[in-house]
């Protein structure tokens, strides 16, 4: 039986966020139009209903524009103007939500309206007293993807102080990589306390700051608003075979070892041999899919990030940086440090 291969994205964002970004630039006094040319950012590009931008390729944008800025702190000026326009219709839905509460389910439950990314999606996690806003982890950390995790975490503050009137409702924050140079300015962003090296990014907000009314609440708005986002959804979500569900849960499954079929059933809410049978009808195995996976995402690493042989092999499950470069040599037929230097020369 002939199987179509389902090619893996490490994943996208909409452009709205490019936007943004380049409008922080240009308010630092800085001509944008070298970023615009070098990236193929033209308006009718950023204007795109469901325009989106790889990844890597907005790791490097936000690289880039850090070098011209000169602002180490530029995802958090950028995070900082984020409205509910820039989350799309997720934004607008949440905007009009009834409470801070259902305005943050909303920004986290239909993220995939406005960005994917194959290593996670981001949470909301309440107990008895608040709740964590999650971003999941994109480590191992270097100067492209902080730049991320600052926009994300700045931009949540800003569009929680718009939704509650500006009240102080963030107890305090919580970043895994170690403080960087401009730590500092974390502080001045979030008016909260902020701790490194944690174990996940995330905001903390009380009880009571979950439950505030907000006061564009509209309930047939909030309605007809939440129908529309539903149906965009599924047809963004939509898998048409077990393949394509397994390959959707190997992302955060490989981050520093190798999943077996027992993990992806548990996670799918089936029992192994039932996932393997399932499997085995499509003409399929999930040994196969395993490495198909991990041959996707290594030339996507190799050719479009920065990332060290090590980090990828820790990535992608392996055990050492060597039994890496094995198996991409057995893939591609050549070594990672060749392919990376004949892309970069293509």
């Amino acid at each position: 039986m002939a199987v179509n291969r389902f090619r893996v994205r490490l994943g996208d964002l909409s452009v709205a966020f490019i936007h943004n970004l380049l409008r922080t630039v240009e308010g630092l006094g800085h001509d944008s139009q070298s970023l615009r040319d070098t990236f193929a950012l033209s308006p009718a590009r950023l204007a795109e209903p469901d325009g989106r931008l790889s990844i890597p390729r907005y790791m490097r944008l936000g690289h880039a524009a850090i070098q011209l800025s000169g602002r180490e702190d530029l995802g958090l000026l950028t995070g900082s103007r984020h409205g509910a326009a820039d989350l799309g219709l997720a934004g607008v839905l949440a905007r009009a939500a009834p409470t801070l509460r259902e305005a943050l389910a909303c920004i986290t439950e239909y993220e995939s309206l406005y960005a994917q990314n194959y290593r996670g999606q981001s949470s909301l996690h309440e107990d008895a007293q608040g709740a964590w806003l999650r971003f999941y982890s994109i480590s191992p950390y270097n100067d492209y993807n902080r730049f991320v995790v600052d926009s994300v975490l700045a931009g949540w503050a800003s569009q929680i102080r718009h939704f509650a009137s500006n009240a102080q409702c963030i107890e305090r924050v919580h970043i895994e990589f170690a403080a960087p140079t401009y730590h500092e300015q974390y502080a001045q962003h979030f008016a909260a306390p902020v701790e490194f090296n944690c174990p996940r990014n995330q905001l903390r907000l009380s009880k009571a700051a979950l439950d505030t009314a907000l006061p564009e609440h509209c309930p047939s708005t909030w309605n007809k608003l939440k129908q529309i986002a539903e149906r965009e959804r599924e047809q963004r979500t939509y898998t048409r075979s077990m393949r394509e569900k397994v390959i959707q849960q190997l992302g955060p499954l490989l981050l520093g070892h190798e999943p077996d079929i027992d993990d992806v059933a548990a996670r799918l809410g089936l029992p192994s041999w039932t996932l393997r049978r399932k499997l085995s009808d499509e003409g399929s195995g999930f040994r196969q899919l395993l490495n198909e996976t991990r041959h996707d995402l290594a030339t996507t690493y190799v050719r479009d990030t920065d990332l060290s042989f090590g980090e990828i092999a820790y990535l992608l499950g392996f055990a050492s940086a060597g039994a890496f470069q094995r198996a991409f040599k057995r893939w591609s037929g050549s070594t990672p440090g060749d392919y990376r230097r004949q892309q970069r020369r293509g």
